[in-house]
């Protein structure tokens, strides 16, 4: 089985280059973040084609999520329960979640795409908003991470340590490194996750994310937020793990590279 996980910052826009990876990568089970594309207008013919299954969950906004599968896509669920919507921490009332996950049983293994809040900044409303979506998110998975055998993956919007940024000194009072973000992942991965660390293709470092600021990419000035947290029986299944850069060059790319995953 290969699994993937890719934040492809617009589906529609990325489209050309989804299509050519999948017919060259051939993953079996393919987590989409950040498609920006509501439900109804994703390009189901077209991944079909190619012989993939799909669910997406989205609103046409900055969020979006997708699953892929030449395994079957059972049990889908759009949300999780208990998933906070923005307005009812920011004082305006009620709203409804935000087309940040999506689940669904792939070949025997329950798959959950995520895409984190961002968090803006630490003062902001958005920053107790990503708190608390990951709270909601720990106390949902909990079942089904004891059910196993289980796979989230996705734009967690969190390095999980300074070796995850290009520099820890640039991002000291910014998101994304905070210890409350850090712990709200490490309060996930207790619950019976393992942290399935992909190789690098350049470098020492495996990063999935770099600016699209000129010159980031190429002096590899990256961060690691794309991450791979699976239960104990399929990581050990793991054969190889790798982050797949050759996916961010080119013309037009995502400013995320896949994170590829063979398991035996």
């Amino acid at each position: 089985m290969r699994l993937a996980t890719w934040n492809v910052n617009s589906v529609k826009a990325r489209l050309p280059r989804l299509l050519d990876w999948l017919a060259e990568v051939k993953p079996d089970i393919v987590c989409l973040q950040e498609t920006k594309c509501p439900a109804e207008a994703f390009p189901a013919a077209e991944v079909s084609a190619l012989g993939y299954a799909a669910a997406a969950h989205g609103d046409g906004r900055w969020n979006g999520v997708a699953l892929l599968s030449r395994l079957g896509l059972d049990d889908v669920t759009l949300s999780f329960p208990g998933e906070p919507g923005f307005a009812e921490l920011d004082g305006v009332g009620a709203a409804r979640p935000e087309a940040r996950a999506i689940g669904a049983t792939c070949g025997g293994v329950r798959v959950w795409s995520v895409y984190a809040p961002n968090g803006r900044t630490v003062d902001s409303p958005h920053y107790a908003y990503k708190l608390a979506w990951f709270a909601a998110l720990r106390d949902a998975l909990a079942p089904e991470i004891a059910a196993g055998p289980l796979v989230v993956c996705g734009d967690f919007n969190v390095a999980p340590t300074d070796a995850d940024v290009w520099d820890p000194a640039l991002f000291v009072g910014s998101t994304h490194v905070t210890p409350a973000e850090r712990e709200a992942l490490a309060e996930l991965r207790a619950l019976g996750l393992q942290d399935v660390v992909p190789t690098p293709m350049k470098g020492p470092h495996p990063f999935t994310y770099w600016d699209y600021r000129a010159g980031m990419f190429h002096k590899n000035m990256g961060m690691r937020i794309d991450l791979v947290y699976a239960t104990a029986d399929v990581a050990a299944r793991v054969r190889s793990a790798y982050v797949d850069r050759e996916a961010r060059k080119g013309k037009t790319p995502s400013d995320h590279a896949p994170i590829v995953i063979d398991l035996a």
